[in-house]
């Protein structure tokens, strides 16, 4: 005799009722055991409103899409889309037919039919989750191409207003080259010139000559080589040394560098010191501590097979308290080449950062730094010291996948001219806003808060002291008194999102509920373009 199969029902306690917000269950009979009886329905009666915790959705494969950037809480299933929303999906214009309307052409000579038909495909994709979001755009082919070209015009590199207060903004691009400095790379760029020719001679000269006079009377060392980037010039510094020291090491041993577990740092895109030393084909020997080395640990490293030491500025960061480190004119004293990374490339004093000079004066070998820090010129990794290593690191292969370009070389010249002709703090941008008197700065922000006052009623205007910083992996801890416009009485958020989207896009920071915008980074003819920004994404009037 088969045994009559009863369901038991579900209790209140069900774990599976609490993960959806189960409140009330309906009341039912038992139902009969004979195989004809009726289907079993409705269960439960859940809430008015089902809860599905996020991080259940985020562990589950998803079968239907979610309209994240408008609504993340809304789940939209194939087959069950309100009319509506059908009806607008379906008028969207297919690709082909968006790139024969006539407004597309133009579009398509400017940048390029590829470039505008993956424009198009992301100005589709766009229009579609605003419609499933419950939004309803224009679904045209005009619509759908001026969408297009706002997103081809956000491409490429273009100028961006820095309200930040950050004055080496790595992401920004770091330091604002003079219009001497423009000037000197435009006409390097627009005309032939001497890069590897010697007009007195008649033959081949070198591009490695190029500055180099410049260099050695404002640093006083022997002479001086430009590469692409510091990085690249540690790396070949490193490499020269282990090139001209390969044939005095004792058999299958690697020559060895030192340097202090103080100094392995890591900067920006993940560049680090150790990384470095090992591409060079250099044996890495850390001494002392994150905190403390003294100059005993250097001397207890020491072997036959080292072949220099490495002292790198912690450029990024700062260490406090119970702490101890060797300078570079006590390494000198060791007797081996102490390779200096002093890293911002600082030829005038500003705040604790160390000058060039000053590592010269001390002795180093090579003294490694930036051109586009606190030297405010280009890109460019400089190389200044003895000529015996000079010489060694023009002759390495690696010198011609580093070498700087006419561009660069052109404005670092120009550059450095400021300096040599005392006229640095006033000629070039990224000096002038570390020096920027307060009472300059009190005029700039009360004038752009009373423009933006003007334009946007609906905004609580005002402002207020503010902090700017050096960046760019200078002066972590230096702090400079500056002043910022405040933007209040609405979503900071999204106001600073909308004016990143203007032309050109206006950079600040959100603090406190307030969009701030500091006036110490802001150049000539910024202010106009903050008003403007600000006046679209408000939809202001002027007054």
């Amino acid at each position: 005799m088969k045994r009559a199969e009863t369901l038991m029902p579900m209790t209140t306690d069900s774990p599976a009722e609490r993960a959806v917000g189960v409140e009330k269950k309906a009341p039912r009979a038992n139902p009969p055991a004979a195989p004809t009886a009726a289907p079993i329905t409705n269960f439960v009666e859940p809430c008015a409103k089902v809860s599905i915790p996020p991080n259940i959705l985020a562990s589950r494969p998803r079968k239907f899409s979610i309209a994240a950037i408008r609504d993340p809480g809304r789940l939209y299933f194939p087959g069950v889309l309100e009319t509506g929303k059908k009806d607008l999906l379906r008028a969207l214009p297919a690709v082909d037919a968006v790139l024969r309307e006539p407004a597309a052409q133009p579009l398509a000579r400017r940048h390029g039919r590829a470039a505008l038909t993956a424009a198009v495909r992301d100005a589709l994709e766009e229009a579609r989750l605003e419609i499933l979001a419950g939004e309803k755009p224009a679904v045209t082919g005009d619509s759908v191409l001026e969408t297009a070209s706002r997103l081809l015009s956000g491409r490429g590199l273009r100028r961006v207003v820095n309200a930040t207060g950050v004055i080496l903004h790595t992401n920004l691009g770091r330091s604002v080259l003079s219009e001497r400095a423009a000037a000197a790379a435009w006409e390097a760029a627009t005309r032939y010139s001497n890069l590897e020719y010697d007009p007195a001679s008649g033959e081949r000269g070198s591009r490695y000559d190029h500055a180099v006079p410049l260099l050695r009377e404002l640093t006083g060392a022997e002479d001086a080589v430009v590469v692409n980037n510091c990085a690249g010039a540690t790396l070949l510094a490193l490499s020269a040394i282990v090139a001209d020291a390969v044939a005095g090491v004792a058999g299958d041993s690697k020559p060895e560098v030192i340097v202090s577990r103080g100094q392995l740092i890591e900067i920006g895109g993940g560049f680090r010191i150790p990384e470095v030393l090992e591409l060079s084909g250099a044996h890495l020997r850390e001494v002392g501590a994150t905190n403390r080395t003294r100059l005993s640990d250097y001397e207890k490293a020491i072997n036959k097979n080292t072949r220099a030491i490495l002292w790198v500025h912690p450029s990024n960061f700062e260490v406090r308290g119970f702490t101890e480190s060797t300078g570079v004119a006590e390494l000198v004293t060791l007797g081996l080449p102490v390779i200096a990374d002093v890293g911002s490339g600082a030829l005038l004093s500003l705040g604790d950062e160390p000058r060039v000079e000053g590592a010269v004066r001390d002795g180093a070998s090579l003294v490694l730094f930036s051109g586009d820090k606190l030297l405010g010129g280009p890109q460019a990794g400089i190389a200044v010291g003895k000529g015996r290593w000079i010489s060694a690191m023009r002759h390495h292969p690696l010198a011609r996948a580093l070498r700087a370009d006419k561009l660069c070389l052109a404005a670092l010249e120009a550059t450095l001219s400021a300096y040599l002709e005392g006229t640095a703090r006033e000629d070039l941008p990224t000096l002038g806003m570390f020096h920027a008197p307060a009472g300059e700065l009190r005029e700039k922000a009360e004038r752009l808060a009373g423009d933006l006052s003007r334009i946007a009623p609906s905004l609580e205007v005002d402002v207020a002291p503010s902090v700017a910083r050096s960046g760019g992996g200078t002066l972590p801890v230096h702090e400079i008194p500056s002043l910022a416009v405040r933007l209040g009485g609405g979503d900071a958020e999204a106001l600073a999102a909308r004016i990143r989207t203007a032309r050109p896009p206006v950079v600040g920071r959100v603090s406190e509920g307030r969009l701030w915008l500091d006036v110490r980074t802001l150049l000539p003819g910024d202010e106009e373009a903050i008003v403007a920004a600000v006046k679209e994404a408000v939809g202001g009037t002027c007054g």
